[in-house]
Formats: structure tokens, C-alpha cells, sequence
């Protein structure tokens, strides 16, 4: 068996086996299909040529040969025309190209073009040198056509990434083709190498490569790959080479190979790196600028601590490396919420803004569910899952996917990643696009987005972390001095009060005295209050108590304030009769209430609606309150009052903030605290104009208050009408 047909043999194999592996592939669409042909045509035909060479008979594989050579290039007509894919149904008609008719033309007139050459093939004068001169210029002619079809049609895609691919398919097609022809010419008698064999292979790899995934994109990497794997084999050859030169030839063969091993071995790794660092910098220079630029800013972000700090550097990194033309990074709104539920707000972004700042979840649910579930949302996936919906007719699933690409096109995302949270909440999303493409991003790239989000996740939480651990230092260096103030001020206000006291009691004092008297006595007993509310606000906290039942102590405190009410109140109570108890203070439960509907109704300026409702959550909430396994007893205390400032609400529960003029701005801060003790937290959900909800999480318990004397008296005491203190 010569060489070349030992070469046809072993591509024709080849060839055969990514036929094969194609079709084995979970979805098999059209352009599989005419890929597996066009393939196993070319394996088949290689494979006719090697048997000639084997068996020297000219007479049915010569005419199998070329019937499979004139197969060939119609199977290379409609593999090409079908590689370019079809316009995106989210596409406007004005941006979408046609090629239809000019597929249809190309078809009907390869069609044509072969229908003599069968002809010719199946007469007897098929051995006849004219016939072959005919089928060779048939083949290249036909062939050519097709990737010049091909390139056309990717320069009309308007695509970029369109363009780039097709023009490198043509490129390694047309090289392949060439030499492939040469082989062509041994019908005619002429004895070339068999280069167009190998590269016919090469192409076929390529080209199966390029099926696996819809991103255009991904044959930059696969020629990445291919240079760095074709720059390691000349690398090891040599070094196998050199021994075998310098220490000898096939007597030491043995000795060579365990030191040729050996020496690659050692090199490999140092020498893979160093090939593809150079390949990508030199033949893919924006993934190498982009990964670059995503390790300077990893290196940035962890020593990060603050969100504003982290959103300049995201910025400021993306836009050095020049990969993307915009980028935006939206976070959650903390406290406020608009009815529709969690809200997502703009904090920064490169190049065009996006045309929507806020993501609301009500309006954004598909968007956010497809962060939650996957991660990562990309618009170019939508589009084939678009397009998968309306081939099976599934009119839900059109719905979805045109919602979903509605949302990503309105925050400007080619991609979008989740930020998350320790507990897996969603916590922000980062976008990223290219608009000079559709299909803008390859997987490796995305990888590399989804790693960045997840260091942002990391440095949210981290900056949660450092303001608790500020916030505790302050509270508590507040509370030691507070403490220390109050007792020191608590002492001379009890003389004062006493003096004054005393002037009041003396009979014969002139009004106007009795008047400044009355104004010291009032006075004292404000100052008396607000130094007994920065005690309490310091005093340690038991948690070492008995659960309680809920319900009843919100019916006790609504008990209590009601005769307070105005007229124009509304008040609902909706209580959930199957609620768990919790731990926690009656008497310090009572006092949190009071302060929180206290506070609903002065809002509301004593007209509204006032809706407290407790609730069994057996899951934890998105807000991060840790839950006990038997879940979280939520309060809830709802007003329609104008809602709360964002300014305002940054400082709700800072102690001594407040808005009103006779307030000590302890109330929230000693509530806060209370619950906290508990295990539980206080979250609070605003809207300007529609109101505000204060809601307090309590872990849950599982067994039901005791019956004995000391949970009573508890509860006898958590009913006694006491005074609050003011928030």
C-alpha cells in the first residue's frame, strides 16, 4: 500500500468518525444532518480512493469515486448556505437580512449543474479523460461558489462575529479545498502528495467544532487551541528530534524515547502556558485584554469594603479593557420596596446608560426567576430558545422568551449575572454588553463574567459585615457613655425635680412664678424620660425567656392604645390562629408594638388605614432573618402614611435620629434592639405615597406557652397599660 493510499485510508476513517460523532449528539437539527452528509461523503469518497489504490481496479470504485465526487459539492452547497444562521425572530424586519432567495437560486442551479455529470457518470464513457477534466472543474467550481456564498452572506449578517467566523471557515474551506482538488488530478494520472487529505480532515474538525455551540464566537478559542496544540507538537517533535541526532538512531531508540518522555514531561506545562499566553496576546488580543484586566481588578475588589469603592473599580477595569462597549451594575434597594415587591436601582454603569434604571420585581419576575435559577441570563440564548418555541408552537414558552428578552434589552445586557448573597438571595445584577455584536460573548468569556460577579458578591457581603461590625462598635462605645451621662444627669434632675417641687407648694407666689415652676416641672419629667430611655437603650438584655403567645400580646397592645384612636382611623387586626410562639419579653414585645403603631398613626396624622397582621413564615425570609427549623413568626404593622424618605431611612434606627420635634429618636433604636436580643430583626418596606411596613421576624417555637405561674404573670404583666418610651 503506497502513501497516499494509506493517507486516504486512514482520513477517510477519520472523517467518518466526526460524522458519526455529530449525530450522536443530544440535539440533532438540519445542519447536523447535512454536516454528518457532507462528512461521510468525504470519508466514503477517501475511502473509494484508497480501495482503488489497494485492489487496482478501475472499474466500480472508479464510478462510486465519482459519483461521491460529484455528491460533494452539492452537499457543500446547502451544508455552507445553511452555516449562517437565520435572522432572530426579536429582530426587527428592517435589520433582518433575507437569504432565502438567493439559497433557493444557489440550489437550483447546483441541482442543474449535476444532473449531466450523473449522467456522464453512469455512461460507459465515464472513464473517458473529458468526463474527468468535466467533474474536476464541476467540483471546484461548485465548491467555490459555495464558500464565496458563504462569505457573502456573513459580510450581509451585519454581525461582526457573523462576519469573522464565516470569513475563517472560507479561508480553512478554501485551503482545503485547493489542495483537495490537487487530489482530484490523480484520476487524471498526476502523483501529488496527499496534503489535501489532512487538510480536508482539519477543516471537518473545525467545522464540527463550530456546530457545538451557536456563539460565533468560539472559533477564535478553537483556533487558539489549534495554534497552541500545532506550536506543542512542532515543540515536542523537535525535542524527540534532537535526541534522536545527537545520542542516535533506532539501536537506542528506547533509551531516547524514555528521555525524549522525560524532557516533555518537565516542559509541557511551562511550554503550554507560555504558547498560549502568546497566542491569545498576539491573534486574540481584546480575551486577552479582558482577562487582564478581570485579574487586575480581582486583585482590586479583595481588599475592597466598601460597595461604591467596588462599583468604580468594576467600571473603571471594564472600560480598560476594552472588551465591552457598556456595562451597568444595578443593586438592591435596602428598606424600600414599591408595591410590586424588591426594587433593583442603577448604582453604576459605562457607556450608555440603560434605558431602565429601576428593576422592579413584579414588572421583572421572568428576569429575576432566570437569575435565581441559572445565574446568568444571555440574550443571544434567549433569542434560540425564542426561536426553539415558535418551531414546536409552544405559545407559553413564546411569551416567556419575548418577556425575557423585552427585560434584558431594557437594562442594556447581552449578559446578565447574578450577584447573590450568603443565603443565596439576589442581591444585585451586573450586565454586560457588546452592541457592535448580537452574539457577543463565548462561554469561556461568560465564565469569566460570572467569576467577576462572584467576587462583587463577596465584597457586598463583606461591606454588610463591616458596617454590622461598625455599627456594634458604635452602639456600643454610644451605650457605655450614654449610660454613664444618664446616671451622672439622672441624680441633679432629682434635686431639681424636688426643689421645684417644693417653690410649687409655697402658697402666695405670684403667677407668673407658678408658671415658670409648672415649665421646670415639665421639663424635668421630659429630661427624666429620655435619661430612662438611654438606660434602657444601654441595660443588657435577657434572653433567657419563656415563649410566649403572639396573638396575645397583640391583642393586649391594641387593647390598650385603642381608646387613643381618632375618628378617621381606620384600624384592621388580622391575626394568624395557628401561629407558633416565640421567645422573647412580653412586656419588652409590648413596648415595640406600641412604639411601631405609635409612629403609624402619627404618621398618618390620625387619618388612614392601620393593619396589624402576624404571620407564619416556614421559610426564611429573603431579608436574611435566620429562622428556627419550625420557621419565623412575622408582625406586621402597616400604615398609609406618605411612606418614608430615602434619606430618612438610612437613618431609621440610628439612636437619637429623629424627625420630630419633641422626639428622643431612641423608640426605633430600643426596638431594634429588643427584637435583635430575640434573635429576630425588624425589616421595613416603604413606598413613597402608599405607606410604609414595619415587620418584626421572630424565630419561631415549636411548643405552646406554659400553663405554669411564672408564664401568667408574664402574660398579666405584658397586659398592664405602662408608658413608653417616645420614638
Amino acid at each position: 500500500m503506497d502513501l497516499r493510499s494509506r493517507t486516504a485510508l486512514f482520513c477517510a476513517a477519520l472523517a467518518l468518525a466526526i460524522a458519526t460523532s455529530v449525530l450522536l449528539r443530544a440535539r440533532v437539527r438540519q445542519l447536523q444532518v447535512l454536516f454528518a452528509a457532507f462528512a461521510a461523503d468525504v470519508g466514503l469518497w477517501y475511502l473509494s480512493q484508497a480501495l482503488v489504490g489497494i485492489v487496482h481496479q478501475k472499474g466500480l470504485l472508479v464510478r462510486a469515486s465519482e459519483i461521491l465526487a460529484v455528491l460533494m459539492p452539492q452537499l457543500a452547497v446547502r451544508l455552507f448556505s445553511a452555516i449562517v444562521p437565520s435572522p432572530s425572530p426579536l429582530l426587527p424586519t428592517r435589520e433582518a437580512p433575507s437569504y432565502a432567495p438567493q439559497r433557493a437560486r444557489l440550489h437550483r442551479l447546483a441541482t442543474l449543474a449535476a444532473l449531466p455529470l450523473v449522467a456522464l457518470v453512469v455512461s460507459p464513457y465515464h472513464a473517458h479523460d473529458a468526463v474527468r477534466v468535466l467533474l474536476f472543474v464541476y467540483t471546484a467550481g461548485l465548491t467555490g461558489v459555495a464558500l464565496w456564498h458563504l462569505a457573502a452572506e456573513g459580510r450581509a449578517s451585519g454581525s461582526r462575529a457573523v462576519v469573522a467566523r464565516t470569513r475563517f471557515l472560507a479561508a480553512v474551506g478554501a485551503l482545503a479545498a485547493v489542495f483537495t482538488l490537487a487530489d482530484f488530478l490523480s484520476l487524471l494520472g498526476a502523483r501529488l502528495p496527499p496534503v489535501g487529505a489532512v487538510l480536508s480532515i482539519v477543516f471537518l474538525f473545525v467545522l464540527s467544532q463550530s456546530l457545538q455551540s451557536a456563539r460565533l464566537l468560539d472559533l477564535y478559542d478553537l483556533a487558539g487551541r489549534l495554534l497552541v496544540a500545532t506550536a506543542l507538537a512542532f515543540a515536542i517533535a523537535g525535542i524527540f528530534w534532537l535526541f534522536v541526532s545527537f545520542v542516535g538512531a533506532f539501536n537506542t531508540m528506547y533509551l531516547n524515547a524514555v528521555l525524549a518522555s522525560i524532557a516533555i514531561l518537565v516542559l509541557f506545562n511551562p511550554l503550554q502556558a507560555k504558547v498560549e499566553a502568546y497566542t491569545h496576546q498576539i491573534f486574540f488580543r481584546e480575551r486577552f485584554d479582558l482577562e487582564s484586566a478581570a485579574g487586575t481588578m480581582r486583585k482590586r475588589l479583595a481588599h475592597v469594603l466598601e460597595v461604591r469603592e467596588m462599583s468604580a473599580i468594576v467600571v473603571a477595569g471594564l472600560e480598560e479593557s476594552r472588551r465591552i462597549t457598556s456595562a451597568a451594575l444595578f443593586l438592591r434597594e435596602e428598606g424600600a420596596v414599591q408595591p410590586g415587591g424588591t426594587a433593583f436601582v442603577l448604582d453604576a454603569h459605562l457607556g450608555d446608560a440603560p434605558a431602565v434604571a429601576r428593576v422592579e420585581e413584579g414588572s421583572s419576575r421572568t428576569l429575576l426567576d432566570r437569575l435565581t435559577q441559572r445565574r446568568v441570563a444571555v440574550r443571544d440564548e434567549v433569542e434560540r430558545e425564542l426561536s426553539d418555541a415558535l418551531d414546536a408552537g409552544d405559545a407559553h414558552a413564546v411569551a416567556q422568551a419575548r418577556e425575557l428578552y423585552m427585560r434584558l434589552d431594557g437594562i442594556g445586557a447581552g449578559a446578565a449575572f447574578a450577584i447573590e448573597g450568603d443565603d443565596k438571595e439576589l442581591v444585585g445584577i451586573f450586565v454586560v454588553n457588546d452592541d457592535r455584536v448580537r452574539d457577543a460573548f463565548t462561554p469561556e468569556e461568560l465564565t469569566l463574567f460570572e467569576g467577576l460577579a462572584g467576587q462583587l458578591s463577596t465584597v457586598i457581603e463583606n461591606s454588610r459585615a463591616y458596617a454590622r461590625v461598625k455599627e456594634r462598635d458604635r452602639l456600643a462605645a454610644l451605650g457605655a457613655m450614654a449610660a454613664g451621662l444618664a446616671h451622672e444627669v439622672k441624680n441633679p434632675l432629682g434635686a431639681i425635680k424636688g426643689a421645684a417641687q417644693l417653690l410649687a407648694e409655697e402658697e402666695g407666689r405670684a403667677s407668673g412664678d407658678q408658671e415658670f415652676v409648672g415649665i421646670i416641672l415639665e421639663e424635668v419629667d421630659r429630661l427624666d424620660r429620655v435619661v430612662s430611655s438611654i438606660l434602657d437603650y444601654a441595660r443588657p438584655r435577657s434572653t433567657e425567656v419563656p415563649p410566649i403567645d403572639v396573638n396575645g400580646a397583640v391583642r393586649r397592645t391594641m387593647q390598650i392604645l385603642a381608646p387613643t384612636h381618632e375618628e378617621g382611623l381606620e384600624i384592621r387586626v388580622d391575626l394568624d390562629e395557628d401561629l407558633p410562639h416565640a421567645r422573647i419579653d412580653p412586656e419588652q414585645l409590648r413596648q415595640v408594638l406600641m412604639n411601631l403603631v405609635t409612629n403609624a398613626v402619627q404618621a398618618m396624622g390620625g387619618r388612614g388605614r392601620l393593619s396589624v397582621t402576624t404571620v407564619h413564615r416556614r421559610r426564611a425570609r429573603p431579608s436574611g432573618a435566620v429562622a428556627s427549623e419550625h420557621g419565623a413568626v412575622e408582625v406586621r404593622v402597616a400604615d398609609t402614611g406618605p411612606g418614608i424618605s430615602a434619606k430618612v431611612l438610612k437613618n431609621l434606627f440610628v439612636p437619637f435620629f429623629t424627625t420630630k420635634t419633641s422626639g428622643t429618636g431612641l423608640g426605633l433604636a430600643i426596638s431594634q434592639r429588643i427584637v435583635q436580643s430575640a434573635g429576630g430583626i425588624i425589616d421595613v418596606q416603604t413606598a413613597a405615597g402608599v405607606g410604609t411596613i414595619f415587620t418584626i421576624v421572630l424565630p419561631a417555637h415549636d411548643a405552646p406557652p406554659s400553663a405554669s405561674a411564672a408564664t401568667h404573670d408574664l402574660e398579666r404583666r405584658a397586659s398592664r397599660p405602662e408608658g413608653v418610651a417616645g420614638a
